[in-house]
């Protein structure tokens, strides 16, 4: 089995290439298989707190251990969505050793004023980059980095590249989907999922204007470094037009 460990911040398309690999037949997907740990472990009031820690084991040793030992049925890749601030606490990492890992990342002004709608605490925005530098240091430093805008301007180039990488081969079921919720959705979904729920493929990308508060740019800028120490190394592509 190879696993395949993706490593994002919140509202960053994270959820969107889950479906993207869930919708390859040869893939198990498994939806942030650690935020109960990280909201036990926290105490964050993070919305559904209650349902999360309910419909998931908060043991990291007992979750790990479920992704090792989970048994497919014909599918020869396993492909994880975990964001990264759920292991800012000193969270055990050991449990990636042996996985492929990548890192999604985003421009963090635009992943605060999304992130910002839906809960009011962005620091998050900064533990994942800032815990991304360490899980990548953890796994060698050179692991593979996609950035969420080249994905939305080029997801048939970006995903072949990423594949290639991987050592995984691209399949064109990776592109499109079916609308509507997933049984490998994380309880969460309902609060976090209603625009990935509505989509059958990767939304264009648009340039939208970004207006933030003195107090959200502070948060942006704060994560702005790591971001540009990921960006420097992403997957590029000659072109980045959209493939016919």
């Amino acid at each position: 089995m190879t696993i395949i460990a993706m490593f994002s911040g919140p509202r960053n398309i994270s959820t969107t290439m889950m479906r993207a690999f869930e919708n390859r037949p040869d893939t198990m997907v498994f939806d942030e298989p650690f935020y109960a740990c990280y909201l036990k472990a926290s105490g964050a009031a993070h919305p559904m707190r209650d349902d999360i820690l309910a419909a998931q084991s908060a043991d990291w040793s007992a979750v790990a251990a479920s992704l090792r030992d989970a048994a497919p049925t014909g599918e020869r890749i396993q492909f994880q969505k975990n964001i990264a601030f759920h292991f800012a606490g000193g969270a055990p990492l050991d449990w990636i050793d042996g996985a492929r890992v990548f890192h999604l990342i985003r421009n963090p002004r635009a992943m605060v004023a999304s992130y910002a709608k839906k809960y009011a605490d962005v620091s998050p925005i900064i533990d994942s980059y800032r815990m991304q530098r360490i899980i990548d240091e953890r796994a060698g430093g050179d692991c593979p980095v996609i950035d969420a805008a080249d994905i939305l301007r080029n997801p048939g180039g970006v995903l072949r590249a990423l594949c290639e990488v991987l050592g995984v081969p691209f399949d064109n079921a990776m592109l499109s989907w079916r609308a509507g919720p997933r049984d490998s959705d994380g309880v969460w979904a309902p609060h976090w999922y209603d625009a990935v729920w509505a989509s059958t493929g990767f939304n264009p990308f648009i340039e939208k204007p970004i207006d933030l508060s003195p107090a959200l740019e502070d948060a942006a800028s704060a994560c702005m470094a790591d971001y540009e120490f990921f960006h420097a190394r992403r997957i590029t592509l000659a072109s980045t037009a959209p493939e016919e």
